[in-house]
């Protein structure tokens, strides 16, 4: 419930094309369309559609009930039925059993042996309840900014596939270096399960997308650590960092890959450096970030810059009337839009850098602070 309350998980989206003509009315109209149907056919194993995100039971959107200030609030729900293997297997030996016994046959064609083990599957779904599972969404429309809250490829391909359905609008995943959406991949397909697979916009000559975001990590831990914590945002002055309690490092490919994960209490993170200077990347930090009187902790992932478990600055509560409950779901939004567009920010001032002539000094200077942390 990360839009409501607690900490969010989320991944981003960046809508390609332009909106339909008088897009209230069309939203209104598709989103209702395509709203979950509570009836379940024994054949499917998967049912998804669109729900209240307050209520999700509700799929008639009383009231326009998801649009709020600038955004248009509302949840994926996704019902899976499955069959255990080792009792799906048990049903189809009996079954067999049953059908040698009742032909008089001595083995079974393969063709008998497929059709008992899709009536059996079939059977057994239909037994079957299924398994609900809600995913909020918040689509920012004068941003073309989508913000899913799951980190599943296999949840986040089912959002592409209903969203296009749906609005025939498709979501390419977002990077921060395409903050304006130009060249976004249209087609925004997640494929597979690494995150290696991720289509993203391409990058300027010269900076690979596979390993940006690592070098970002590493370049952003060395320069929180270059003034104790603070660093300056540009837009937004100073603000605070720092790397605490957990880092995941990775080196090598597939099956050669190597992973090692640090944490404890301590903000410094030894083993984390000595792997660094092994040449192994950094693929996640648990990062605080502090600005304007406001806190937020939150694990960056590298590869898709994503954002798992963020805790977000104290809204008030209020037990008031309707208006004060939208005030706070906007007021949560805005802080996870804040902390999400700082790391944007703090992004794009890298790749500045990274793109510049002043680069090979600030790597010289990386290289130093990696170096030392082996005397340390």
């Amino acid at each position: 419930m990360g839009l409501l309350k607690g900490a969010v998980t989320f991944s981003r989206y960046r809508i390609a094309g332009a909106l339909p003509d008088h897009f209230p009315d069309f939203f209104n109209e598709q989103i209702r369309r395509y709203a979950f149907q509570t009836v379940w056919r024994t054949t499917d194993e998967m049912a998804a559609g669109w729900t209240s995100l307050e209520n999700c039971l509700d799929t008639d959107f009383a009231y326009a009930s998801y649009a709020q200030g600038r955004y248009m609030l509302f949840s994926l729900r996704i019902d899976r039925k499955s069959v255990a293997p080792s009792l799906l297997r048990l049903r189809i030996l009996e079954a067999e059993r049953k059908q040698l016994a009742e032909s008089g046959q001595k083995k079974l064609y393969r063709e008998q042996r497929e059709a008992i083990r899709e009536s059996v599957r079939l059977e057994l779904l239909g037994k079957t309840l299924p398994v609900p599972s809600f995913h909020e969404i918040c689509w920012s429309v004068p941003d073309h900014v989508v913000t899913f809250c799951c980190l599943s490829d296999k949840v986040a391909g089912e959002l592409q596939e209903l969203f296009r359905e749906s609005f025939s609008l498709s979501l390419s995943p977002y990077a921060p270096w395409n903050a304006d959406g130009a060249g976004a991949n249209p087609q925004g397909a997640v494929a597979g399960s690494s995150s290696r697979d991720v289509a993203l916009p391409p990058l300027p000559p010269g900076v690979d997308p596979l390993t940006v975001g690592r070098e970002f990590l590493t370049w952003l831990w060395f320069k929180s650590e270059e003034r104790n914590g603070m660093i300056r945002i540009p837009g937004g002055g100073e603000s605070e960092v720092v790397f605490v309690r957990r880092l995941v490092l990775e080196s090598g490919e597939g099956e050669y890959a190597e992973t090692i994960v640090c944490q404890g209490l301590h903000a410094d993170l030894k083993e984390g450096k000595e792997a660094l200077r092994q040449g192994k990347k950094i693929t996640a930090a648990r990062l605080r970030m502090a600005h304007d009187k406001a806190e937020w902790e939150f694990t960056f992932k590298a590869d898709r810059f994503h954002f798992q478990s963020m805790k977000l600055p104290s809204v008030a509560e209020s037990e008031g009337e309707e208006a004060d409950r939208e005030g706070q779901i906007l007021e949560r939004i805005y802080l996870i839009e804040k902390a999400a567009g700082m790391m944007d920010q703090l992004f794009r001032s890298f790749l500045d850098l990274r793109l510049s002539d002043g680069w090979g000094n600030e790597q010289t200077r990386l290289q130093k602070w990696i170096t030392h942390a082996k005397a340390d």
